[in-house]
């Protein structure tokens, strides 16, 4: 590897981007790094050895002494060992780490480096959003840790380690935090080598098992982008493959390993009770996408893993993350059909239990039917606001949208809190914008079912494609509330036609299911509309999740 050094300077940072085959947007990284100022001493780029012209970007910032290129002769296989070359090459106090397909904020910086300096922290953690491309739509990451708006408590704290923040192990990420560097050296912490993916899971619980004097902030430091329709995907999106699954484990079980190590057995605990709550439902809810091969090697792999799971683990997770443990282990050949179904719905962001309701010999209720008869344990402790309610709709599209909802008993659990009404948000999937209708809910054969209707022409997005999702909030007699997902009733397929709007345009729409069955509307008006579907991007589009 060919570099040059630069002159120490104290209180600077040295940003370590790493790159392969991205010629295209390794220049917008650098330059995002370069962008936030003097209290940037480096920039380290290691090319892992590309086929493609990034040493050739890389020489044009030649004329740009912070920009120092590291150019590996092979690829490592992973993003740990150019990371870690990176470390071993930096000459200042500080650590930041960028992909080159991301970008760090304005004033990212800066702002971390005045809370290490307050704080004297070894490690500051900032704020990282997710920005889906093209749409541009943009959440923050780990938004319980992080986005106060969300309720988020640990922004402008200091925690002397996590132990007494456990749940701070669901921040697996690297990118989002500045690190002393004397304090990964002093711990020897570095990120596994070679061809090992899911990287920072293992570094993220290094660095937490080392206890370091920890300040989180709000501060704004990185841009992920995610590119969910690129010609290579990047590792946390293929999902598709099993390999994916077995290095997600594999680096997930390396965790526990670690905090094991460490002695610090309460972290081990939440790691794998995050892995229950978190990463399980993730990859279950896509199980009826895949190949009949790929769910009963799935399921032989994750059975395996979560033998050995401690039993205080499970027991401190989500009722429905028990449930499905439970099922897990219960059960050794994948479900089929309706069974599977239901565990899908169980494992939506807003879990669900879908009819029909089985219950035990006894009356307990249960998961579903015999050998799937796992005890719904806790069902009946649970508050209003966390039943996995489940919530159909059916929606017809004019001039007006009609959303018809039936909201489905849940073992008299709802009936004994008397609903009486329904807050519908519609929420539009590129903007966030949200529109709010209410409307009372009245008995039905069913359970409780309401009507919402809204003006077409508001759901429209000029220009574009307009894609809602949808969610209900219940209200119940004694002034409670519970919120659902709106999903797809069973056995919807999906609908796609023209339909005439206001002063007679014609509006192009699509109801569908989502991966997790929940209802998403989508409407394009006009000649936009018609140009999307006569060039095939419509269908494109409308396959997005």
């Amino acid at each position: 590897m060919s570099e040059s050094v630069p002159p120490q300077v104290a209180d600077r940072v040295s940003v370590v981007v790493i790159s392969y085959n991205d010629a295209a947007r390794v220049g917008d990284a650098i330059r995002s790094a370069l962008a936030q100022g003097d209290a940037v001493g480096e920039v380290i780029v290691v090319d892992d050895c590309s086929g493609d012209d990034t040493p050739g970007v890389l020489a044009g910032f030649s004329g740009e002494p912070r920009v120092r290129p590291l150019i590996r002769e092979e690829n490592s296989g992973g993003c740990g060992t150019p990371r870690n070359d990176g470390v071993a090459a930096a000459v200042h106090p500080y650590v930041l780490f960028l992909d080159s397909d991301d970008l760090l904020m304005p004033g990212a910086v800066d702002g971390l480096l005045a809370v290490a300096a307050e704080q004297r922290a070894d490690v500051v953690a900032g704020v990282c959003v997710r920005r889906e491309l093209p749409e541009g739509r943009e959440t923050v990451w780990a938004p319980s840790l992080y986005d106060v708006s969300q309720g988020a408590t640990l922004p402008g704290t200091l925690l002397e380690g996590i132990e007494k923040h456990p749940e701070f192990v669901l921040d697996t990420l690297s990118v989002n935090k500045l690190y002393r560097r004397d304090f990964l050296d002093a711990h020897a912490i570095r990120f596994p080598d070679g061809a090992f993916h899911y990287e920072d899971f293992v570094f993220s619980a290094r660095v937490q098992a080392a206890a370091p004097r920890l300040a989180v902030t709000d501060v704004p430091v990185y841009v992920w982008h995610v590119r969910r329709q690129a010609a290579t995907l990047s590792i946390s999106l293929r999902r598709a493959s099993l390999a994916n699954w077995e290095h997600r484990i594999a680096a997930h079980a390396a965790v526990v390993d670690v905090f094991r190590a460490a002695d610090r057995p309460a972290l081990a605990l939440a790691a794998q009770t995050k892995f229950l709550d978190y990463d399980l439902p993730m990859y279950l809810r896509e199980l009826p996408q895949r190949t009949a091969a790929y769910r009963a090697d799935w399921w032989t792999v994750t059975r395996a893993h979560l033998a050995g799971f401690d039993a205080a683990a499970v027991a401190e997770a989500q009722a429905p993350s028990r449930w499905l443990h439970a099922a897990l282990t219960a059960l050794a050949a994948v479900p089929e059909g309706r069974e599977l179904s239901r565990f899908v719905e169980l494992a939506a962001p807003s879990p669900r239990l879908v009819p029909p309701y089985p219950r035990a010999e006894d009356g307990t209720p249960v998961l579903a039917a015999a050998p799937a008869d796992v005890p719904l344990d806790g069902l009946a402790e649970l508050a209003p606001a966390d039943l996995p309610v489940a919530v159909d709709g059916v929606v017809a599209v004019g001039g007006a949208t009609r959303l018809t909802l039936t909201v489905h008993d849940l073992y008299g659990r709802v009936g004994a809190l008397r609903p009486t009404a329904v807050r519908v948000e519609f929420t539009e999937r590129v903007s966030a914008a949200g529109l709010p209708v209410e409307a009372p809910l009245v008995p039905a054969a069913e359970g409780w079912t309401a009507t919402v209707r809204v003006p077409t022409a508001k759901l429209l997005r000029p220009g574009r494609l307009a894609a809602w999702s949808l969610h209900a909030e219940l209200r119940y007699a004694d002034g409670s509330t519970g919120r659902a997902e709106v999903r797809a009733p069973q056995g919807f397929a999906g609908r796609r036609g023209v339909v005439v709007g206001r002063l007679g345009r014609p509006l192009l729409v699509q109801v569908v299911a989502s991966a997790r069955r929940g209802l998403v509307l989508r409407l394009a008006g006009g000649a936009v509309g018609a140009r999307q579907v006569l060039s095939g991007r419509f269908r494109r589009l409308l396959a997005m999740r």
